[in-house]
């Protein structure tokens, strides 16, 4: 078996194992398939959401420190393949210039090369999953290009993942809503509409979000101060 046709097996196996899974389990999988696939040491999911960019998954915590200190300074090769859609390759940290103060804290921690691969969907950039080694030169353009691909399965599996979990969180916040609305109706002699009402008017009047709102008068019975 070819190198090309051993990667499209392993690429076929991910799909399958990437159906149905949850988010945590998808990371999981993305990113064992994607040391494996190009012999790293390391590896790390970097997402946006809501704006910013936080580490969601990493191998161990050498990874995390690697993730704060581009959070930190602000810049790092992950951070620019989230904001350029593109991919980076740092052949070795010790001599390469475009990132000279991130290069220079992780070779302190044994990071010699990284590749950075933006992930994304039609709906916009989910993140960068990246890839470190301890050794100088450990990644090629060929690398560049599976891991790539890779990630293009990656995220597609993590956006449905990210929908699903929206969709719970609606019909959960709708479900805690349709109890609040019970209680008042029943204390107050309220109807449906009228008790809605009172909950938005608190959620309002006190800058706290209808399903916070909800979820305190449910647990405890009584509306917030």
């Amino acid at each position: 078996m070819t190198d090309g046709q051993r990667l499209a097996v392993e690429f076929a196996d991910l799909a399958r194992r990437l159906q149905g899974s949850d988010f945590d389990m998808t990371l999981a999988e993305v990113l064992r398939a994607a040391i494996s696939a190009v012999d790293a040491d390391l590896g790390g999911v970097m997402l946006v959401r809501k704006g910013k960019v936080h580490s969601a998954a990493v191998t161990e915590d050498l990874v995390l420190r690697a993730d704060e200190l581009q959070l930190e300074t602000g810049h790092g090769p992950c951070l620019e393949a989230i904001d350029d859609q593109t991919r980076f390759i740092i052949d070795d940290t010790e001599t390469d210039e475009r990132w000279p103060k991130w290069c220079g804290e992780v070779r302190k921690l044994g990071i010699r090369s990284v590749l950075a691969v933006f992930l994304t969907t039609a709906q916009g950039t989910l993140g960068a999953l990246n890839l470190y080694s301890y050794q100088p030169n450990r990644y090629s353009e060929e690398d560049a290009v599976v891991a790539t691909i890779l990630a293009t399965h990656a995220s597609v599996a993590l956006a449905a993942d990210k929908e699903r979990e929206e969709l719970r969180s609606a019909i959960d916040g709708r479900h805690m809503i349709g109890m609040a609305q019970g209680i008042l109706m029943e204390r107050f002699k309220l109807n449906r509409d009228q008790a809605f009402a009172v909950l938005r008017r608190y959620s309002q009047d006190r800058n706290i979000k209808l399903r916070e709102v909800a979820a305190q008068l449910v647990e405890s019975r009584v509306l917030p101060d």
